[in-house]
């Protein structure tokens, strides 16, 4: 499952614009053209043979802008060659090397696309450009302001958290948008946190949980763009201003900015991890992160899930430690009663389906007692958190489907049920 195709940056709208006012019209303006862009080339490009890959696992190409904007630019280096001498296209050969490495021995998967497609990088994008990106194609990093950023290669968990956003838009395919789009950037700050752990040899202990450690220069008061344990510690400077993440719930910020205050609410799901992968101790990758891929991954994630509803597919993912789980939600105000899972422990969930309408007009109804963390509930419990109404009908004598659980109902019409929801009603109906 893809999303449509955005441009996913790592420093936030808000922070550009204080960086520089002009650079944010022109970022938007790249954006565009870009978008549109990619919608032509990939409308052109032929569809894939079954079977293919586009490289072999673990192949990554890094290519120089030479501080232009063509992208892909100058060939540097590829999978296997030795250092170049460019400093930003070898530290994006290291950081690209661990990051496949992570997805593919901690999660078995094979490249962002799980095909094995080969990864393109471009570095000294741009002349001061204090930002690092994906486009929909590739990763592409600037090499700072030298005022406010440094070279954007020089923090390994930057380059996770680009790669990250391309291993989303291939499977949960989050819109880039309010709370989806807040859960898209923390999922990358997930991803880029457990590869810097693993490189270091740290446990969830032993972090800093800081995104972008390295990247301010000296005059700046700060240790990084984010703290993903502490949201809103991470800086505090007259010229950047002081860090607007929330910790918490209450503090959600519900503006039109930043696309719905995606770098900012990311704050909220990001503390969630980290609180939940101290919990449960060890390497975060091996702990929590195999948690949170699984939820990302396992379908019960769609392209507009929200905060209650990730919390559901995470905690039903976690078999053992769905306690720790589901308390490190809590801390953050993202509570798991009705519309989310309970700890294992708790009793059965009763989940049930009604099916009407088709061509005969019959009535049929199903039920069972399955377990809190049993997939089949995070499945409807993601439906109903997301606040779903009933949907409209495609077509003529096709089904309707009610589907219960935890007192609370929603109507869904055949033509809009995913595969998941299909499964989990004919189960349900045969039972």
């Amino acid at each position: 499952m893809t999303s449509r195709k955005h441009l996913c940056q790592i420093v936030p709208p808000y922070l550009v614009q204080r960086l520089n006012a002009g650079r944010l019209d022109q970022d938007n303006a790249f954006r565009a053209a870009r978008t549109e862009h990619l919608t032509r080339v990939l409308a052109q490009l032929p569809a894939p043979e079954a079977g293919e890959t586009a490289a072999e696992a673990g192949d990554w190409t890094v290519y120089t802008a030479n501080n232009g904007t063509d992208l892909p630019g100058e060939k540097v280096r590829a999978a296997g060659d030795p250092e170049s001498g460019d400093e930003s296209a070898d530290e994006a050969a290291t950081g690209i090397t661990g990051s496949l490495a992570l997805f593919e021995e901690v999660y078995g998967r094979d490249s962002y696309d799980g095909r094995g497609i080969e990864v393109v990088m471009t570095v000294h994008y741009d002349r001061d450009y204090a930002n690092a990106f994906w486009d929909g194609t590739q990763l592409v990093f600037g090499d700072g302001d030298g005022e406010i950023f440094q070279r954007f290669t020089k923090a390994v968990d930057v380059i996770g958290h680009e790669l990250s956003h391309a291993v989303t838009e291939h499977t949960a395919g989050l819109v880039y948008q309010g709370q989806p789009g807040a859960l898209n950037e923390s999922m990358s700050d997930v991803f880029g946190s457990c590869l810097k752990q693993r490189l270091l040899g740290q446990s969830a202990d032993e972090a800093d949980w800081i995104i972008g450690a390295g990247l301010f220069t000296e005059s700046v008061q700060g240790v990084g763009l984010r703290n993903m344990l502490e949201p809103g510690t991470a800086y505090d400077d007259p010229t950047l201003g002081k860090d607007p993440q929330p910790a918490h719930m209450d503090d959600i910020y519900d503006g039109t900015d930043d696309n719905g205050g995606v770098h900012i609410n990311s704050g909220i799901p990001n503390r969630a991890f980290a609180l939940a992968a101290k919990a449960i101790g060890g390497n975060s990758g091996d702990g929590a992160g195999k948690i949170w891929y699984a939820a990302l991954t396992n379908g019960a994630v769609t392209t507009d899930t929200d905060f209650a509803g990730f919390a559901a597919a995470t905690v039903a993912e976690a078999g053992d430690q769905a306690e720790a789980v589901t308390t490190a939600w809590s801390e953050v105000g993202v509570t798991l009663s009705s519309g989310s899972p309970a700890p294992d422990g708790e009793g059965p969930t009763l989940v049930r389906v009604r099916r009407s309408g088709g061509f005969l007009g019959r009535t049929k109804e199903g039920a069972a007692e399955l377990a809190p963390s049993a997939a089949q509930v995070a499945t409807v419990r993601n439906l109903v958190a997301g606040g779903a109404t009933a949907s409209k009908p495609k077509g003529a004598d096709r089904y309707i489907y009610e589907f219960e659980v935890d007192g609370r109902t929603v109507v869904v019409h055949e033509g809009d049920m995913s595969p998941e929801l299909r499964a989990v009603a004919n189960e349900l109906l045969e039972s």
